[in-house]
């Protein structure tokens, strides 16, 4: 977590980072030891092993572990890279919210906010209409981190758990308590899920929420809500501050 005059930035801690780096060298200094005995083993019982492990498994073991031991710290650097681009960066500053992932970046002024909370691996903020500006996945950042960051600038931190929790439902296609447009916007997100097309289902989010509805993940199930049935009244004022 990195701060400055104006804002505190929330990101992946560099150590989980480390251990993805040093944890590839050490899974790949095992597999020098281990790929020979591995492959006699496979071939023991199905016959045959992946080409890959047999050409490790030809090695000498002093020339194995090093060279296996060099390709698990580069896996490990590349993973590193990875869920480093894509893991979320949350700036929170006095007159704004900032939010960076996989290269799209969000902003949300103060006077928008009316609640800040963790709702399961997600990170959720609500305007004062009840509508969701924010929901993004925060399961590599810190939820301590997170909660000192909203609270050091005076944002309606409302803790670990949505207090709209109960008025979330599954979906189910066709039920007559959401309108022909909020059911067509969910199947496209539901494809475009199934599809890994990931623009395509944040596009789908983004018309959901202007047409009202709340949208999140539980068990491969989408669950929606709709704005205005928070306490009945849309814009209510239980979240002002």
């Amino acid at each position: 977590m990195g701060t400055d005059e104006r804002a505190v930035t929330i990101r992946m801690p560099v150590v989980w980072l480390w251990l993805l780096r040093v944890g590839g060298a050490v899974l790949g200094c095992a597999a020098g030891f281990g790929v020979a005995p591995l492959v006699r083993w496979l071939t023991g019982l199905v016959g045959g092993a992946p080409g890959p492990l047999r050409v490790a498994a030809q090695l000498p073991t002093v020339v194995a572990v090093p060279v296996l031991t060099v390709v698990g710290a580069g896996v490990g650097v590349w993973l590193a890279v990875v869920a480093r681009r894509e893991s979320p960066v949350v700036t929170v500053g006095g007159d704004r919210v900032l939010v960076v992932e996989n290269g799209s970046a969000l902003h949300v002024a103060r006077d928008r906010v009316a609640a800040v909370f963790t709702d399961g691996r997600d990170l959720v903020v609500l305007g004062h209409d009840f509508g969701e500006s924010v929901r993004v996945r925060v399961t590599d950042l810190p939820t301590d981190g997170l909660a000192a960051a909203f609270e050091r600038f005076g944002y309606p931190w409302r803790g670990t758990a949505d207090p709209h929790e109960a008025e979330f439902t599954g979906w189910v296609d066709g039920t007559p308590d959401l309108d022909g447009t909020a059911h067509s916007l969910l199947r496209e997100r539901r494809n475009a899920l199934r599809d890994k097309r990931v623009g395509a289902a944040a596009d789908a989010l983004d018309r959901l929420r202007a047409h009202g509805v709340a949208v999140r993940d539980r068990g491969g199930v989408q669950q929606y809500r709709r704005r205005e049935s928070a306490n009945g009244v849309a814009g209510g004022d239980e979240y002002s501050s």
